[in-house]
């Protein structure tokens, strides 16, 4: 508490107002004997336990400090937490029912999960929470906790995320993608580090993204900076399927048009990605009916949520060359079982997989924005001001804070 307010001081402004990468963060001390649970405890008048679930770093956070989202280094909290008499678990160890997780949820007051290692809120754990007050994704996407139990559950839980903490980040991940599938890039490496060399073999599958028409389902913070990305490739056409249309301004200065029906968006599009958020109406949305009506031969990204594609679906549209390519890094679950097939799903030319580990929001610059973001809301609760940015609320007070999820009742 006293470092960031003494920090607040120097910058002269508010908490709050600070931009996420104007915010440093104290290293972790490093620790000897790695388990993947640690415990801190200290003395004050009022302990909060916290929950922080979150991914192993193991050798790569040594090399690494700024690797803040594992588990060795924690978010950079663990100092700031345990000066304020704060108690923290810290886990990796999530499933089941005999997980840390679980055994640790039953008397926390906050957990913090991040959408790379998400530790999944269900009703059914919810119900044994029975001090769980906040529930903090380090990150952007809450689609692991059931937001209407969340609303029924203590009066009421907070559901917050950091927003806007990794939005760039993945944007230029969904440019990179599709940059990487349509110029085929995946098979052409494999082939120079088999030792290969056949161009036609790769060429053949390869195409130009100027000319193309291209289209985000969702406009929100990511899917418009994808297009504003995308302006500079001389794209055919830019299209956009949401809720909410842009500003007429808006859609003049990045050279878009919204289309109001998906599955004509779809028909029109050689390039599709997907920026929803995940609910009850997005989930299993892209399945064999949605895909049919993809023009043949279409690349599909994917980096909001595994389960918003049926990834059998998926795989077998891949492989019938239905889809030219997919890829993106969400799956369902995580992390993916190793029999998942859109782990080996190819083209029938071969290629066509753009799959990665949930990384496009976790770049160190990402993370350094949303451990400082994560701080900042803990810092308003411990405080009692409870002043959090009103984007980051996702329920708060028995009620959604957000239209951007769809689970309403």
């Amino acid at each position: 508490m006293v470092f960031t307010r003494s920090l607040c001081r120097q910058l002269g402004r508010p908490l709050l107002s600070r931009p996420f990468a104007a915010q440093p963060f104290a290293r972790a001390a490093p620790w000897t004997a790695f388990s993947g649970v640690r415990t801190l405890t200290a003395t004050a008048n009022h302990q909060v336990k916290v929950l922080l679930v979150l991914y192993d770093g193991g050798e790569h956070s040594k090399q690494q400090p700024q690797l803040l989202g594992t588990t060795e280094n924690e978010l950079g909290i663990r100092k700031w937490l345990e000066d304020q008499g704060h108690t923290l678990v810290t886990t990796s160890d999530k499933e089941g029912e005999n997980s840390k997780f679980d055994q640790e949820l039953v008397d926390a007051e906050v957990i913090i999960t991040t959408p790379f290692h998400p530790g999944y809120l269900t009703a059914e754990r919810l119900a044994k929470a029975k001090n769980l007050k906040l529930a903090v994704t380090a990150g952007i996407g809450s689609d692991h906790v059931d937001l209407n139990a969340a609303n029924t559950t203590n009066g009421g839980i907070t559901v917050a995320e950091v927003t806007g903490s990794n939005v760039v980040s993945v944007a230029e991940h969904v440019v990179m993608t599709i940059l990487l599938l349509v110029r085929n890039f995946v098979p052409a490496h494999e082939q120079i580090k088999r030792g290969d060399w056949d161009v036609a073999a790769v060429a053949k599958n390869e195409y130009d993204l100027e000319g193309k028409v291209v289209g985000t389902v969702a406009v929100g913070r990511i899917g418009e900076r994808v297009l504003r990305r995308l302006k500079a490739f001389d794209c055919k056409e830019l299209l956009y399927f949401d809720y909410q249309p842009l500003s007429a301004e808006t859609e003049k200065e990045i050279g878009c048009r919204r289309v109001e029906n998906l599955e004509e968006m779809l028909a029109q599009c050689d390039v599709v990605t997907i920026n929803c958020p995940l609910h009850e109406k997005t989930r299993g949305l892209f399945n064999k009916d949605l895909i049919s009506k993809m023009k043949p031969g279409a690349w599909l990204v994917n980096t909001a949520r595994g389960a918003i594609v049926v990834k059998e679906d998926v795989a077998e549209a891949l492989k019938s060359g239905h889809l030219r390519g997919y890829g993106g890094d969400v799956w369902f679950p995580q992390p993916a079982p190793k029999d998942h097939p859109l782990r080996y799903a190819e083209h029938p030319w071969g290629g066509g997989n753009g799959m990665v580990p949930h990384m496009s929001g976790t770049s160190i610059d990402a993370q350094i924005r949303y451990a400082t973001g994560t701080k900042n809301i803990l810092d308003s609760y411990f405080s009692g001001r409870h002043d959090y940015r009103p984007e980051d609320l996702i329920v708060y007070k028995g009620d959604y804070a957000t239209k951007s999820y769809g689970q309403r009742k």
